[in-house]
């Protein structure tokens, strides 16, 4: 007879199954960094091909974290095992006793502690991996109050999610490559003006690769460059130069 799935394999296949979409996802946005590098490679500006270089470090990083953690937790799984809890002590009842005190020499090693639990694999029922990179919806910029992000498909979410990240490392990138102006630029407040060029340029990509959402009243791409560039100060952008539906606080 065949023998029926363990409680801690269905748990584990489970797992990989929920997992699946943020590493396709990962791998992606790798492949998106790496094609961005190769079309940098073409420019007379050195300096274009690091944006898409640490990109690319970001989500290889993330990609192996996630999987080494999902390595890690499968080993442990087959570490120890198909025995239940119970099946283990009956194991270790039936051994033989050739001494009336436990052999020091030979310790029982310790039932680890998920399989403790009264329901074998309770522990990693709820087993998924964060990505740092990822902030929920609810946290994303003020949006009006009659828009609400959890309404919407979930292509469309998943694309929010993409636009909230990119416009947050496409200024990270600028701010690091353009430290003094940014600097000038929050004292003068003109920093639209003053890093036109890098602006222009992170918008028109930021434009292509969100443009189903961009009638959407929320704007990651203002919120970052606030956030990041003018260090929470509006007035240090001088004139925002795009039109958008946001509201603006």
């Amino acid at each position: 007879m065949a023998q029926e799935s363990n409680p801690m394999e269905q748990v584990v296949t489970r797992a990989l199954r929920e997992n699946l979409e943020r590493v396709q996802r990962t791998t992606n946005e790798l492949q998106q960094a790496i094609n961005d590098l190769v079309a940098a490679c073409s420019s007379t500006k050195p300096s274009n091909a690091l944006p898409p270089i640490l990109r690319a470090q970001t989500a290889a990083a993330s990609l192996s974290a996630t999987l080494e953690v999902l390595s890690r937790f499968i080993a442990l799984i087959v570490q120890h095992g198909p025995r239940t809890p119970l099946e283990e002590v009956t194991r270790m009842v039936s051994l033989p006793m050739s001494e009336p005190s436990p052999a020091p020499e030979r310790p029982i090693a310790p039932i680890p502690t998920p399989m403790a639990d009264s329901a074998p694999g309770a522990a990693f029922a709820d087993f998924v991996i964060e990505e740092p990179a990822d902030e929920p919806l609810a946290t994303v910029p003020e949006v009006s109050r009659t828009f609400d992000l959890n309404r919407l498909s979930p292509e469309e979410q998943e694309l929010h999610r993409r636009a909230n990240r990119v416009a947050k490392v496409s200024m990270q990138d600028i701010k690091m490559l353009r430290p003094e102006q940014v600097r000038l630029g929050r004292e003068h407040r003109d920093l639209c003006n003053r890093l036109r060029d890098e602006i222009e340029k992170a918008h028109r990509e930021y434009d292509r690769r969100f443009r189903p959402i961009m009638a959407h009243p929320v704007d990651y791409f203002y919120h970052w460059m606030v956030q990041i560039l003018a260090d929470g100060d509006p007035k240090a952008l001088g004139e925002y130069p795009y039109a958008t539906p946001a509201r603006h606080f």
